[in-house]
C-alpha cells in the first residue's frame, strides 16, 4: 500500500510518497526434547546436519538436551523453524527414535 502526503506550499502543491516500514519476520526457537530411547549419538547428528552446528557445539547442545530435559537449537524465521522441525521429524521417524522436536515464538 502507497501512502501519499500533501505538502502545501503558498506557490504549488508537492506530492510525495512515503516509504512504509517493514518490520522484522518474528523469530521463533526450535527445541529439541529429551526421551528415554533416542541415543546421544543421534541427537548429535541431528544438529549437526540439521542445523549445522559444529561437533563441540552439538555435543553441548545434546548435553543440555539430556541434562535439563531440552534444549535450542537454533532461532530463525516462521517458515525456517518449520522446516526444521518437520525434517527432524522425518529422521527421527526414519531412524525408529520417538525423538520430539517443536518451535515457539522466541
Amino acid at each position: 500500500m502507497t501512502v501519499y502526503e500533501y505538502e502545501e506550499d503558498t506557490e504549488s502543491t508537492v506530492l510525495t510518497r512515503r516509504k512504509p516500514k517493514t518490520r522484522k519476520p518474528r523469530m521463533y526457537k526450535v527445541i529439541l526434547h529429551n526421551d528415554d530411547y533416542t541415543s546421544m549419538d543421534f541427537v548429535t547428528g541431528v544438529l549437526e546436519t540439521i542445523f549445522h552446528k559444529p561437533p563441540v557445539v552439538a555435543t553441548q547442545i545434546m548435553l543440555q538436551i539430556h541434562r535439563k530435559g531440552h534444549g535450542v537449537c537454533g532461532i530463525y524465521p516462521r517458515d525456517v523453524a518449520e522446516s526444521k522441525v518437520k525434517q527432524v521429524e522425518a529422521r527421527a521417524a526414519e531412524a525408529g527414535f520417538p525423538l520430539l522436536c517443536t518451535m515457539e515464538a522466541a
